[in-house]
């Protein structure tokens, strides 16, 4: 489905254009054409290709989606794929955009995402001094806006496992953190493997060989670069952090079940002297002191309580009980 298409020139929007009104001739100077395609149909793909000459195994990896991020050069056109991240209810879902640029137009095609591109073009078309730098200066903005999705995301993240760690120390439910943390390691991988391939790409439209279509643009491809770059660092910090929270639960559980152990330990003690006391004057002899003594039977009831009390309170003095 066609989302917006038009003609560009100097930075000033010439003309909407629909799939079937693509022009004949190559636009010559500072013109361009930006179209955007939401879950293109395979025709539309198709006439895409034909139209602007497009490489056949690029528009096999458009065709088949699900592609790793990466950038690739056919002739003076990039093909770049880049996954698109939302973050809902806890979960990341994951969908695709797919590029198209050189320096006569710039294509993308979005596929299972609801995030909304229309933001990017206003904000291009709000500064026509920069629109005017071409296609390369969309395609920058088009990964601005991603990796702004990626560090938002990073930061919910970060504050889940706050809240995370907050609840490790005043809710004894072991099980139900681990679990939490697993989740939360989880979506972290997800969106690791995102932005790393992301990184590495991003890296070749600055500095060095860079494509033609860049080349008046890769200031603002070094500036995003080192956005994301922050953000990768931020997401490695989440990971260690999930770690150490990870180990902190299990820590906490092993001091529990120490506590418990103690606990347990000393009432065995206290039970198992008093038992042993039991034991002694419970013994059928004919010849035992206390047989022949009135007070014999209480007096052996306070030396068990008595010793009883002792253990205890020598017990409660230690932080057993």
């Amino acid at each position: 489905m066609l989302v917006n298409g038009a003609i560009y020139r100097a930075g000033e929007r010439l003309r909407t254009l629909e799939l079937d009104q693509l022009p004949d001739t190559v636009l010559e100077g500072e013109a361009f054409i930006w179209i955007a395609l939401k879950d293109p149909e395979p025709e539309e793909i198709e006439q895409l290709q034909a139209h602007f000459s497009l490489h056949p195994l690029a528009i096999e990896d458009a065709h088949n989606g699900h592609q790793r991020p990466k950038l690739e050069e056919y002739g003076t056109t990039l093909f770049s794929v880049i996954q698109l991240l939302q973050y809902k209810a806890g979960e990341i879902s994951i969908g695709e955009i797919d590029i198209f640029v050189n320096q006569q137009f710039i294509l993308s095609l979005r596929s299972r995402s609801e995030q909304d591109f229309l933001g990017v073009r206003r904000r291009c078309e709000d500064e026509p001094h920069l629109l005017r730098l071409g296609p390369g200066y969309v395609f920058y903005a088009i990964l601005d806006h991603v990796v702004d999705q990626y560090f938002e995301i990073t930061q919910a993240l970060q504050d889940e496992l706050e809240s995370i760690e907050v609840a490790i120390f005043q809710q004894k439910d072991a099980r139900s953190h681990i679990s939490r943390l697993f989740h939360l390691k989880q979506q972290s991988t997800v969106l690791r493997h995102a932005a790393l391939p992301l990184l590495e790409f991003i890296g070749k439209l600055h500095g060095g060989r860079v494509p033609p279509v860049c080349y008046a643009v890769q200031e603002y491809f070094r500036d995003v670069h080192d956005h994301l770059a922050r953000t990768v660092m931020n997401l490695e910090s989440l990971r260690d952090g999930i770690t150490t929270a990870t180990q902190m639960n299990l820590s906490l559980v092993t001091i529990d079940e120490t506590e418990v152990t103690k606990r347990l330990a000393a009432w065995a003690a206290i039970f198992a002297a008093s038992t042993a006391l039991a034991g002694i004057w419970g013994m059928n002899f004919e010849h035992m002191p206390e047989l022949s003594w009135t007070y014999g039977y209480p007096a052996a009831l306070a030396t068990i309580g008595t010793v009883s009390g002792l253990l205890y309170r020598r017990f409660k003095r230690a932080g057993w009980l």
